[in-house]
C-alpha cells in the first residue's frame, strides 16, 4: 500500500469531502488547492516509488490534521498548544504510525480495532495488535505490514458505509 492510497482509503472510509480534506491538510500544515488535491486522490500506477505523489511528511501531516480537526488542538500545562509530532522516520514505521495515529483521531480502542478487522474478515489476536501499537523501542514492537492498516480501513468502510459495502 502506498500513501497515496492510505489517504485515498481512508477518505473513503470516513466519507471526507474534498473542502474537509483541504481544510484537514491545512490543520496539519498543508496548504493545498483543488488541483493538488485532486492528484493526491487519484491513485497512482503500482510501479511507483511508495511516496511518488504523497510524501511521508504529507500524510503524517494529514494525519495530525485529522487529530486536529477530531480532538482539536493539543494543550500543554502553560495553555499553550503543543505541535503535532512527526514519528515516521522510515518506510517501515508508516502503517503503524498511521494506525496510531487514526485511533487517536477517532477514538478507538483496540476492541473497535479487532472489529474492523473481524468485519474485513480476518482474524488478529490481541497481543498480535498490541505489538503493533507499541513504541518502535519496546523490545515486543512489530512492524505492521499492509495487511493490517488494509483491513482497519476495509472493516471502517465496512461499517461507516455499510450500504456501498453491500453492493460490490
Amino acid at each position: 500500500m502506498n500513501n497515496n492510497d492510505i489517504i485515498i482509503r481512508l477518505r473513503y472510509a470516513l466519507n471526507i469531502k474534498n473542502d474537509d480534506m483541504i481544510k484537514v491538510f491545512s490543520l496539519g500544515g498543508i496548504t493545498l488547492n483543488e488541483q493538488d488535491l485532486h492528484s493526491i486522490l487519484t491513485k497512482q500506477k503500482d510501479d511507483e516509488k511508495r511516496d511518488s505523489k504523497v510524501s511521508m511528511i504529507m500524510l503524517e501531516s494529514f494525519m495530525n490534521g485529522l487529530i486536529i480537526s477530531q480532538r482539536g488542538q493539543k494543550i500543554g500545562a502553560d495553555l499553550k498548544p503543543i505541535a503535532p509530532t512527526f514519528d515516521m522516520k522510515k518506510e517501515e514505521d508508516i502503517n503503524n504510525v498511521v494506525m496510531k495515529k487514526i485511533k487517536i483521531a477517532m477514538s478507538y480502542t483496540s476492541d473497535d480495532y479487532l472489529e474492523f478487522m473481524r468485519k474485513a474478515g480476518i482474524k488478529v489476536s490481541s497481543s498480535e495488535l498490541s505489538a503493533v501499537m507499541r513504541r518502535p523501542d519496546h523490545r515486543n514492537y512489530k512492524p505492521a505490514g499492509d495487511r493490517y492498516l488494509r483491513n482497519i480501513l476495509k472493516g471502517m468502510a465496512i461499517v461507516y458505509r455499510p450500504e456501498q459495502s453491500t453492493k460490490k
